[in-house]
């Protein structure tokens, strides 16, 4: 299949997200002056906007790419969660699996911007892991869901912000194997090791370093070969996918292993790359199952993101022109 075959073939993909969703809020304006109360600038607010994050905004690039989409999470049975539920049903995600909890707040990100500069971020949110009724009840539906549906993948998205608890994770990777459907996921911390049975797991380096408690000083083939094996013997999974920031990302599939080195950008903003990553990467292997297309052309996809400013999904058109331009300048070579 050719590139433009592949993401054709994408329309007829059914994609359910699982994770922690938040709202991202952006108040925008100008700093022209210091306050005379502390030294820290005075914004003067001339728009707000608000966007999908998390797990929502991995389930937007989903989407975009021309999945249909799916979104498992829960939100806070509040103004901002119905805000978010409504965004999410605004750009066609079927949100039938999002529960409104009573006792629970909706993750909120609000971000002051100026000048397109990050002035400061502040959050509201709840991290405690939801109770033992909500946890039966989501595992319930999310497996009914897979009975039913069974989408071409399952992709966790991980904030640690209290949906993922470890029953939940194994639960539903053990559905998903038993009925042959794909899972990936973006960890965090806090549940690193739960994911056991995951086809596609992709930490972070940050997030390796931290679940395996080691420095790694250098970023060779070997060392990452190292560290993919470290992480087989507890997860056994089937591919590891780390990106490494501005060195790339390393992909370990047990038989094909390599370091794709990241492309030159106009850095404005890495938020929300991840989720980016992930969602492409996740796509791309359910469809192709070639794990180096899949490092490649996530890595492009996150690569662009973050020339955006803003958590914003990835622009199918653009990445699709991408991947053919690096695809001719490999043959050219």
């Amino acid at each position: 299949m050719t590139a433009s075959e592949i993401f054709d073939s994408f329309q007829q993909m059914k994609v359910l997200v699982v994770g922690d969703v938040m709202l991202d809020v952006y108040l925008q304006g100008e700093a022209e002056r210091i306050s005379p109360e502390a030294p820290v600038p005075v914004v003067r607010i001339q728009n707000k906007e608000i966007r999908a994050g998390g797990a929502a905004n991995v389930a937007l690039n989903c989407r975009a790419l021309g999945a249909q989409v799916a979104i498992a999470s829960i939100t806070g049975n509040d103004e901002d969660g119905r805000a978010l539920t409504s965004l999410l049903q605004e750009n066609d995600l079927d949100t039938k699996l999002v529960r409104a909890c009573d006792k629970r707040k909706t993750t909120v990100k609000t971000r002051i911007i100026s000048r397109n500069q990050q002035m400061i971020r502040f959050d509201s949110e709840e991290d405690t892991d939801i109770s033992l009724q909500d946890e039966h009840a989501f595992i319930d539906a999310v497996l009914k869901y897979l009975q039913i549906q069974k989408p071409d993948v399952l992709i966790f998205e991980d904030y640690n912000k209290g949906l993922l608890k470890e029953n939940i994770i194994r639960q539903i990777i053990r559905h998903c194997r038993s009925l042959n459907i794909p899972t990936a996921v973006d960890p965090k911390k806090k549940n690193f090791f739960a994911y056991q049975g995951v086809d596609l797991f992709k930490p972070n380096l940050k997030e390796v370093k931290e679940g395996l408690n080691t420095t790694l000083t250098g970023l060779s083939l070997e060392q990452l070969n190292q560290v993919h094996a470290q992480l087989q013997e507890q997860l056994q999974h089937r591919v590891s996918f780390i990106t490494l920031s501005e060195a790339g990302v390393f992909y370990n599939d047990g038989q094909h292993a390599e370091i794709i080195p990241s492309h030159r950008r106009n850095i404005a903003d890495v938020s929300g790359a991840g989720d980016t990553v992930i969602a492409v990467a996740g796509m791309v292997y359910a469809r192709t199952k070639d794990v180096g297309i899949m490092a490649a052309w996530a890595n492009l996809a996150g690569g662009l993101v973050c020339e955006e400013a803003g958590v914003i999904p990835v622009n199918k058109t653009r990445l699709l022109a991408e991947i053919e331009k690096s695809f001719l300048e490999q043959e050219l070579k």
